[in-house]
């Protein structure tokens, strides 16, 4: 187990960064929540953050404040302003590459960073049309993520395919090695893969890609199971690749 007692949760204000927020009221950790927007600071100490930090993870000193004495970070951070996807630069790219060089400074145990499906080897799990859009988004978080493989800082990187705001399923598949799933997934179950990533020692300095069963969209390759260990004590059910799509062994499984 870890000695993690306070973690920084990046991007705190935004879909999957409030249901970890959620999920955390109930840890017994300390929770500091980032956000870029001041207006809501009293919403994220009412969701549990015990404390609030306003800044921008484009100013390098604003990542260091934000990330100083904390354990272990979860970054949830994301463009979501369509003019900023075309121009300028982006927090997925140059913001959490900062936030990753001020976990390293500061010492921080462990690095949780939410990615997405179409980076890197999962290029081709996004649609087409789609990824042509957010293309340089997606670029940023190619060069986030590598930045974090090559920092030193022991992580784990989550690849979430289209995000919803449906109810969590706590049923989630886990794929490895890139071309792996494709389909959607609730944002409170990335969120809770997120928060029990830094419990878990299989995750370490990995790269998964993660869909819900109910999303999933083709066929599933690469699966892996994972004892992932939340301190909120949320179960996470997972399915291991047995050569089947996971609706074939659904439906076995639902026969016996």
């Amino acid at each position: 187990m870890t000695d993690i007692e306070r973690i920084l949760v990046a991007g705190a204000s935004g879909g999957t960064g409030s249901e970890i927020l959620d999920l955390l009221a109930d840890a017994d950790l300390e929770v500091r929540a980032l956000t870029h927007s001041p207006e809501k600071e009293r919403d994220l100490n009412e969701r549990g953050a015990d404390e609030v930090v306003v800044g921008d993870l484009l100013d390098r000193d604003d990542a260091a404040r934000a990330v100083a004495g904390c354990d272990a970070v979860l970054c949830a951070v994301g463009t979501q302003s369509a003019r900023r996807m075309l121009v300028g630069d982006l927090v997925d790219g140059e913001g959490v590459e900062n936030l990753v060089n001020a976990a390293v400074a500061a010492d921080v145990e462990r690095f949780v960073m939410e990615s997405s499906l179409g980076v890197g080897d999962s290029r081709e799990q996004m649609p087409t049309p789609f990824r042509l859009v957010i293309r340089r988004v997606l670029q940023a978080k190619n060069r986030a993520e590598a930045a974090l493989r090559t920092s030193g800082v022991s992580h784990t990187i989550l690849r979430p395919g289209g995000l919803t705001d449906a109810p969590p399923t706590g049923d989630v598949l886990v794929g490895e090695g890139g071309a792996t799933v494709s389909g959607s997934i609730p944002r409170a179950d990335v969120a809770r893969l997120m928060v029990a990533a830094p419990f878990t020692p299989e995750s370490e300095n990995r790269t998964f890609e993660v869909v819900s069963r109910d999303g999933l969209r083709g066929r599933a390759r690469g699966l892996v199971e994972l004892d992932w260990r939340s301190p909120t004590e949320t179960s996470i059910a997972v399915e291991e690749s047995n050569g089947e799509s996971p609706a074939e062994s659904a439906g076995e499984t639902a026969g016996e």
